[in-house]
Formats: C-alpha cells, structure tokens, sequence
C-alpha cells in the first residue's frame, strides 16, 4: 500500500461525515450482537437456526421485543452502510478491478442485511422469521431462472472466494489495517487481533460448507441441497467430535461478535 493510499484511507477519518459514521458504528454493533448470540447458541449446541435462529432468541427474552427491535434498526442500518460503502466509497478504495470486486460483494453484503433486518422484523411483529437462513428459497428462485444451475454455481464459487478471503484475514490479520491504530491501547490492539483472528477463522470453515452446499445445489439442481449458516454448523455438529467443533465454532463466532465491537469503536471510517 502506498504512501498516498495511506494518507488518503487516514483522512477518511475525518472527511466522512458524522451522520455516515454513526450509521456504520450502530450497525456494526448490531451485527456483533446477532454474532455474539449465535456464538453462545452453538457452543450450547443450539444454532441450527442460525441468524434467524439468533434473533429469536432475543425475542424470548424479557423486554425481548424492545431489544430485537433495536437490533433490526441497527441491522438496517448496517444494510445501508454496506450500500453507501458500496457506492460512495467513503473508505477511498478507488475504481481499480480488486477495490470494485469489494464494493461489489459490500453491496450484496447490504442486501443481505436488509433481508435479516425484515426477518427481524416478522419475528417483532408475530409473524416468524422462516426457518434456517432462507438458502434454500433463495436457491430455489435462482434455479427457476435461466442458466439457473449456473447461477447458483457461480454465487457457491463466489462464497468459497469469501471463504478464502476469511482465512487470508485470519492468516495475516490484515484487518487490522482498517484500525484507527494510533487511538488504541496496546491490549486493545492485542486482543482486537486476537479475536479478529479467530472470528475470521470461524467464518472460513463455514463459508466453505455453505458453499459446497450451493455447488451441490447447483450440480443436482435441488434446492435442498443448499444450506445456510445454521445448516453448516448442524453440519459440523454431525462430525466425528462434532460438540467439540461446533464449541470451537462458537467460540470463533463470539470472537467475530467482538471483533465487530471494534469495528464500531475503532474503524477508521467511523472513528467520530
């Protein structure tokens, strides 16, 4: 990264405006809530839900319809800070092939979240989330299109790349590079890569089971074959060892939670 690249990803500390970092702060801490509580769920071995799954939970607390009534709002805001990092690039990332294939996967990011929000959104209102993650409508209504087993293919080879991209972050923490570094402690700094590292690990393993799904999907043009966040850690809870895996994969998601924490405290984008 150059000179130049630095300064210009510093100043968007301070160039964004105040507005635009609070939405991102909001929804990066709404994020690590809904991973925070999938985490706890799978160590107890209980996420076969997944994010849904997650939400409702929180509704089964007390006041549980205030607080998922908050995390939607903050679900949505995260939704729509993906969007705008998406299309206004307040983080500098620039028009070259790598930076657009990141704004590109940050917008479908956004749409994803959107989807989680309205999920949210039924379960506050009475009306249930769904069951799983929604893979398998949202295979099924791929598949129903033309070049449909193609399409679904590509979006599983498109998760695998996701997957690889985790485990490079959890390799080289290269994560850290979107911390405001000068504004943190030293154990701040030490356990923000510690938790980064393990989050991003976590997320490896099981964006690479969903998208074996979506290939499996894709090569017998069955929507049950897919599989969403909740199918892959019931997938791993069926494998030799599998209280062990599952509890090593909650535990890498409550890292991710708190990694998200800091995202919101501490990304340069968003520092106030």
């Amino acid at each position: 990264m150059g000179v130049s690249e630095n300064a210009s990803r510093a100043a968007a500390e301070i160039q964004n405006p105040d507005w635009l970092k609070l939405l991102a702060r909001i929804g990066f801490g709404a994020k690590g809530v809904v991973y925070l509580i999938l985490g706890v769920l799978a160590v107890q071995g209980t996420a076969g839900g997944g994010t849904k799954g997650a939400l409702s939970e929180i509704v089964r607390q007390p006041f549980g319809k205030i607080m998922l009534s908050v995390v939607m709002v903050g679900l949505a805001a995260y939704g729509l800070w993906r969007v705008l990092q998406s299309t206004l690039d307040p983080e500098n990332e620039g028009r070259e092939p790598k930076a657009l294939g990141k704004r590109i996967g940050w917008f479908c990011s956004g749409l994803a979240y959107f989807a989680l929000a309205f999920s949210a959104a039924r379960i506050v209102l009475g009306g249930g989330g769904g069951g799983g993650d929604g893979a398998e409508s949202g295979t099924q209504t791929l598949l129903s299109l033309p070049f449909g087993q193609w399409l679904v293919g590509i979006v599983g080879v498109g998760v695998l790349l996701a997957g690889a991209h985790q485990l490079k972050q959890a390799i080289t923490a290269d994560f850290r590079e979107d911390f405001a570094l000068r504004k943190m402690s030293g154990p701040e700094k030490t356990w923000a890569t510690y938790a980064g590292r393990a989050g991003h690990a976590a997320r490896t393993v099981l964006y690479v089971i969903i998208g074996v799904f979506l290939l499996q999907a894709a090569w017998t043009a069955n929507p049950d074959q897919a599989g969403g966040l909740g199918e892959a850690l019931d997938t791993l809870q069926r494998q030799p060892y599998g209280p062990w895996l599952l509890g090593a994969a909650g535990i890498g998601l409550v890292c991710y939670g708190l990694y998200c924490f800091v995202m919101a405290r501490y990304r340069k984008a968003v520092v106030l």
